[in-house]
């Protein structure tokens, strides 16, 4: 009888005795298997990003919030994203990729749940919070395993079709959050997410393979975790606060003063601390920060965009939840087209090319946008929402490609905090800076508007302190009035309204002119530094 060469050999004094490696499950660890079930996690935030600014007037209505407590619902989940974004990568790196995904996941479920339970502005806004912070654990941990997951000639088309399942569910969050508003009530657009949340973990429990980063063990940098969200902090409650009040107001100053101390305190402590929470070395590199900053600029002029959009299109043009959603059918599915495009041109020509072109489309889009008018036929409307889901495709796919492919492999999951954490920040200074540009050029002409449109000079000097609701595209017509006089303040409000509009828009698209310089010095990811090395 045949015996195997090795067949009773013992193994030499002082080895020990190798374990036989466990068996995977069937799927374990199989890179498209993976991207799926990473992308069933990110499409619930996707779907959350549209859903929630289709049902923002039910909300307004139904909870009676004015505009800042509107945007409270919007920023109160960029701010804890924003907090927690760069501390969350860390975590995955340090104690799993793979664990940190799930719990995101679990935990953006669960929050989505008790949102749609609330009875209340306060009660929404807290779990908004809640939200967010899930949010940060899903996000950058779902980018740190792809890059753990595809070999690096494969990771630009894994990130092309990652930003294209965005899209999808970007696209159909419009219709889907529409149908539910009109026809159940704006809680249900939450309760959507519970059943995705329990697909997606248990495609993750089944498929996804553990991964950590080389240098993940080793002293957590708590010092840093607490001065950069301390910062972060200060910097986007600033910008909310600048949002409600003005620049100029004194908490924004306080806020923006402290965020300045607190984030030079960061930079030191990361300069010598033996583990840093973001190490200052990434930063050598000229494409990685000028990415960071393009994100910063770019989503600064697309997030400030589709708020303002929906409110124009359901109360200027009096449209419901479900027809603005349809209207917004070229710019969300477009991104879906152009995610996968984006990857293939960044595959070919490197981030810069796609980085350009989208910031030239965003530019373009966001100029002619502010030339519309009160009656804007949907014809001079849809051009314009097409550049912008192009853009959108093109910049999220090439930058997060530039931030995450110049990155060292072991710091995948910072550089994935990095990336989200400049997309959430630009957000919150978009709908901050653009909502107080819209509201101060409202109260300046409100008065006038409403005057040219044949209100009373008494009557326009009162509804002048209405200009919170016509910021929001709401025309304050008083109980009982009706028929010229009804129509003389709507007239009015809506062209107040549209001052505000092209005034806001019209600075975004100058922000965009700024951020394709930036695009211009970006170039492609270089190969995976050794760990340590640099750092």
């Amino acid at each position: 009888m045949s015996q195997s060469p090795n067949a009773g050999v013992l193994p030499p004094p002082g080895r020990p005795v190798a374990k036989a490696p466990a068996r995977a499950r069937p799927g374990q660890g199989h890179p498209w298997l993976t991207l799926v079930a990473v992308a069933l996690g990110v499409m619930m935030v996707g779907l959350d990003a549209t859903v929630v600014s289709i049902a923002n007037p039910a909300i307004a209505r139904d909870l009676h919030a004015d505009l800042a407590g509107l945007q409270w619902v919007t920023n109160a989940y960029l701010l804890a994203l924003a907090v927690t974004l760069i501390p969350a990568g860390k975590i995955a790196d340090r104690f799993g990729r793979r664990r940190t995904f799930l719990a995101g996941v679990a935990g953006f479920a669960v929050a989505s749940v008790m949102i749609g339970l609330s009875g209340g502005l306060g009660a929404v806004v807290f779990w908004r919070v809640v939200q967010g912070f899930a949010g940060a654990l899903l996000q950058p941990a779902g980018l740190a395993i792809l890059r753990a997951t595809f070999p690096a000639e494969r990771l630009n088309a894994a990130i092309g079709i990652w930003g294209a399942t965005v899209g999808v569910s970007i696209a159909g969050g419009p219709i889907v959050g529409g149908l539910l508003v009109e026809n159940v009530n704006w809680e249900s657009v939450f309760f959507l997410n519970a059943p995705l949340g329990v697909v997606a973990l248990l495609a993750g429990l089944w498929v996804i393979r553990e991964s950590r980063g080389e240098q993940a063990r080793g002293s957590f940098d708590l010092p840093g975790v607490a001065l950069l969200s301390a910062a972060l902090f200060a910097l986007v409650w600033g910008l909310i606060k600048a949002g409600e009040d003005s620049f100029t107001a004194a908490v924004p100053l306080v806020s923006f003063a402290a965020a300045a101390v607190l984030g030079a305190a960061f930079v030191a402590n990361e300069a010598r601390a033996a583990h840093p929470l973001l190490p200052l070395g990434l930063f050598r590199s000229v494409s990685l920060s000028a990415a960071t900053g393009l994100i910063v600029l770019g989503f600064f002029g697309m997030f400030g965009t589709i708020f303002f959009i929906t409110l124009y299109l359901q109360q200027v043009h009096g449209m419901s939840p479900v027809d603005a959603g349809v209207r917004m059918l070229p710019m969300t599915a477009v991104f879906i087209v152009a995610s996968p495009v984006a990857g293939a041109l960044t595959q070919r020509f490197g981030p810069r090319v796609p980085l350009v072109l989208g910031m030239v489309a965003t530019a373009a889009a966001l100029f002619g946008l502010a030339r519309i008018g009160v009656d804007a036929p949907y014809s001079h409307m849809w051009p314009w929402f097409v550049l912008i889901g192009l853009a959108f495709g093109l910049v999220l796919v090439a930058g997060t490609e530039a931030i995450v492919g110049n990155a060292p492999a072991h710091l995948a999951g910072v550089a994935g905090g990095l990336q989200q954490t400049a997309a959430q920040v630009g957000g919150v200074l978009g709908t901050s800076v653009l909502g107080t540009l819209l509201a101060g050029r409202v109260g300046d002409v409100l008065p006038q508007r409403l005057a040219e449109a044949g209100v009373p000079e008494a009557a326009a000097g009162q509804l002048a302190g209405q200009a919170g609701l016509v910021s929001q595209g709401v025309a304050p017509v008083p109980p009982g009035t009706t028929g010229r006089a009804a129509e003389a303040i709507t007239s009015g409000s809506h062209l107040a309204f549209m001052d505000g509009f092209q005034t806001s828009l019209t600075v975004a698209g100058a922000v965009a002119v700024i951020a394709i310089a930036a695009a211009l010095l970006v170039r492609r990811g270089q190969s995976p530094v050794e760990p340590g090395a640099g750092l």
